[in-house]
């Protein structure tokens, strides 16, 4: 209940504000009435069933008090955010949040809130940029390395009479053991391993290199801190190895017949060609993204943007905090990362500062041009937006829209389709020219000199330059 929530903002210097929220006394009530009941469900207490004992028993036995503090620590984390949605602000960093006394019954709740928010940009030019924009290429090493691909998924293994080296494969026969203990997972026969590939736990491969049939050799390793079976992460550990064969791979010639096998094609010209025309499609697509950020960081050299040194150092963690949340969804925990990089968060985050700038620039530059432009998009544009996702999701866009909306979520959602809607803006009303003519000019811009991002109107940014 967005609507059950006040607020005033006072804003602060170093772009920072404070937000002053009241909580309406009838939603404190449902609030206190809804937590009486959950402990209800926890009660004990003569004459009534377990589990059924109605809010205001509980109310009586606990006293009031202990309810509502158990109703604020419930409800403040929606509050909070129904706070930032109403005063409109783009929250950076974390709040320091202050709860003032709690409230006699038919009396609102008061809190405050202050918090680092995206700074304001003053727009220059905008409109009409010249960047450099480059032309597709696909540079002749990089069909080489397709067609390597190619050979390499045709090659055949031939058993041969010789010591293994890299590139070679080795059929073996191991047992593993950590302190002369075998380990589950540890034993292994007839496996078929590359040499080289850098698959196995580094130093495995490495120790067979030289080896040959009927070899066999103890092999020590470390197994890595972040080692995803924490029993075995960062210890040492000796496998009995026996070599049973050696093989080479034998790869196929590039010709023609090779042509037909891997793809179908009647001449080698022809497959080399396809690889070719395949390869512009992706660099045409990269090309786009490369034209797009170089667009908008030449807006954002245009625009004066002041970013204190609190706010960016504040974005930093939210960066890290991001990074962090990958890495956990890949198995590998903070401390893991931390132990391996031999870095403290502060240390990664004073690292992260440069990024963290330049995204607070952008973010602000955006939004302004979404006021100056007054872009407002529709529902239907919203929906549309939502369309991959919601197929993702396996659902619809009008569900996901309807979802959004309820949970209070949809102003996000139209603000990223409002930011979308400023870029390609930009991009259409941009001009292109050739890198060379920008180099000619002399005006070359490029991310992160900040000499360049005072400098007047014309810069030139070209991708790669």
């Amino acid at each position: 209940m967005a609507n059950s929530v006040k607020t005033s903002v006072t804003e602060l210097p170093e772009s920072r504000v404070r937000v002053q929220a009241e909580v309406a006394p009838e939603e404190v009530e449902r609030r206190v009435q809804q937590a009486a009941r959950e402990l209800g469900r926890q009660m004990r207490i003569p004459g009534f069933r377990k589990g059924k004992v109605p809010p205001p028993v509980v109310i009586r036995r606990l006293g009031r008090d202990a309810v509502l503090d158990e109703a604020v620590r419930s409800a403040l984390g929606g509050w909070y955010a129904d706070a930032i949605g109403g005063a409109g602000i783009a929250p950076v960093g974390e709040p320091e949040l202050d709860v003032g006394d709690l409230p006699q019954e038919g009396q609102p709740l008061a809190f405050s809130i202050e918090i680092g928010v995206r700074p304001t940009a003053k727009l220059g030019q905008y409109k009409g940029l010249e960047v450099g924009r480059r032309e597709p290429e696909v540079a002749d090493a990089q069909i080489e390395e397709e067609i390597d691909r190619l050979r390499d998924r045709l090659a055949t293994l031939d058993t041969v009479d010789r010591p293994a080296a890299n590139g070679d494969h080795v059929v073996i026969d191991y047992v593993g053991s950590v302190g002369g203990e075998e380990f589950e997972g540890g034993t292994g026969r007839d496996q078929l391993i590359e040499l080289g590939s850098g698959r196995l736990v580094p130093g495995f491969e490495d120790q067979l290199v030289g080896a040959s049939a009927g070899d066999e050799r103890t092999i020590t390793i470390t197994f890595p801190d972040d080692y995803p079976v924490p029993d075995l992460a960062g210890k040492e550990a000796q496998f009995e190895v026996k070599v049973n064969e050696v093989k080479a791979k034998n790869l196929p010639e590039a010709d023609d017949d090779f042509a037909s096998e891997a793809a179908g094609f009647d001449t080698l010209a022809e497959l080399r060609q396809d690889i070719t025309e395949r390869l512009q499609k992706i660099d045409a697509r990269s090309l786009e993204r490369e034209y797009e950020d170089a667009v908008v960081e030449a807006a954002v050299a245009e625009a004066e943007v002041e970013v204190p040194d609190k706010l960016v150092h504040a974005r930093a963690h939210e960066l890290l905090e991001d990074t962090f949340g990958v890495l956990a969804r890949q198995g590998v925990s903070k401390e893991a990362y931390l132990r391996i990089t031999g870095r403290d968060e502060e240390t990664l985050a004073h690292e992260a500062e440069p990024e963290a700038a330049a995204a607070l620039k952008r973010e602000a530059v955006l939004a302004a041009i979404v006021d100056a432009e007054e872009i407002e998009p529709t529902d239907e544009q919203v929906r549309e937006a939502l369309e991959p996702t919601a197929e993702r999701q396996g659902t619809t866009a009008e569900k996901l829209f309807e979802q959004l909306e309820s949970g209070g979520r949809l102003d996000r959602a139209r603000s990223e389709v409002a930011t979308r809607q400023a870029i390609e803006l930009l991009v259409a009303e941009a001009k292109p020219i050739s890198v060379e003519q920008a180099k000619a000019r002399q005006k070359i811009w490029t991310p992160g000199k900040e000499a360049a991002a005072g400098q007047g109107s014309g810069q030139l940014w070209t991708p790669g330059s």
